[in-house]
């Protein structure tokens, strides 16, 4: 077992529930505008598509641990791979870049504190990393995006914390793309779904990274635009070539299909869409089966 793979077969994963983040209309109401949903989710009708996704990893036969409700963070919560990543020595505390999200990573350190997951370390200020700017590449490699939400002192920080495990971190300068308000993560762009198949959108991909993982051995899935504008790149592997999706991306899924993976898609309009958080952004994958 692992923690640094995004591909294995997911043993284990952390989920904060739709009616623990949102909590109520309310809430939603004052917070939605601010925080840059699309448009206010539907209480009833996202904790019913968050039930619908969360039996998908119960059927799976992935050990659930649920983040407990907190009012004082906000709806945001509820796209817990943000606050914290893992490593097999440990998880690293993320430090928000944003601002409205500062309370999440001790939120979780909560809950790995009574896992008996150990605290590899945390990002201080002025750094700031977000989870959804990285990912394992392979059990020794980790992509990191330089994005609004993730600084240059962030991954400074990130790369001294593991450093001494031999672990090589490959830096994806991104784009402005939206600005500051928007969300753009690494894993906007990139979700590997395989040891050596990743689901991409390139037309945002820097030249240098996309070749990095070519030369990794990744085959690449690319996501057409008016997918890519739907979270259709946003693709959580439960097992090797075992997909989960948010419905509604057709040629996406053929791609994958055609690559040999099996694909499943969940109703997400109100808490993927809406919000702009997939089903990655959903989960803090822990442990991970490696054949």
């Amino acid at each position: 077992m692992t923690y640094q793979s995004e591909t294995g077969f997911l043993q284990s994963v952390v989920i904060k529930p739709a009616a623990q983040a949102l909590i109520s209309q309310e809430k939603i109401n004052e917070e939605w505008q601010a925080l840059n949903f699309l448009n206010p989710p539907n209480l009833e009708k996202a904790k019913m598509e968050y039930q619908d996704f969360e039996k998908v990893l119960m059927q799976h036969g992935t050990t659930i641990h649920h983040l407990a409700s907190e009012p004082t963070l906000t709806m945001d919560s509820m796209y817990c791979r943000d606050a914290a990543m893992l490593t097999d020595h440990g998880a690293l505390l993320c430090r928000m870049g944003k601002p409205a999200r500062s309370g999440e990573p001790e939120a979780e350190e909560k809950l790995f504190r009574s896992l008996e997951i150990p605290i590899l370390g945390r990002i201080e200020a002025p750094g700031t990393l977000e989870g959804g700017d990285v990912a394992w590449l392979n059990d020794s490699t980790l992509a990191v995006g330089r994005t609004y939400r993730t600084n240059e002192e962030g991954i400074r920080q990130l790369k001294a914390i593991l450093q001494p495990f031999g672990i090589k971190v490959i830096v994806a300068e991104l784009p402005h793309y939206k600005g500051p308000s928007d969300v753009f993560h690494l894993m906007s762009i990139l979700s590997p779904v395989a040891a050596d198949l990743a689901v991409v959108y390139s037309p945002l991909m820097p030249v240098a990274f996309r070749e990095n993982l070519l030369n990794l051995g990744y085959r690449l899935v690319e996501v057409p635009e008016e997918e890519f504008n739907r979270i259709g790149c946003n693709v959580l592997a439960l097992a090797p070539r075992v997909c989960l999706m948010v419905s509604g991306h057709p040629i996406t899924q053929r791609r994958l299909a055609d690559a040999g993976c099996t694909v499943i898609t969940y109703a997400g309009e109100e808490i993927s869409i809406k919000g702009g958080g997939g089903p990655t952004c959903l989960t803090r994958p822990l442990k991970r089966i490696i054949d």
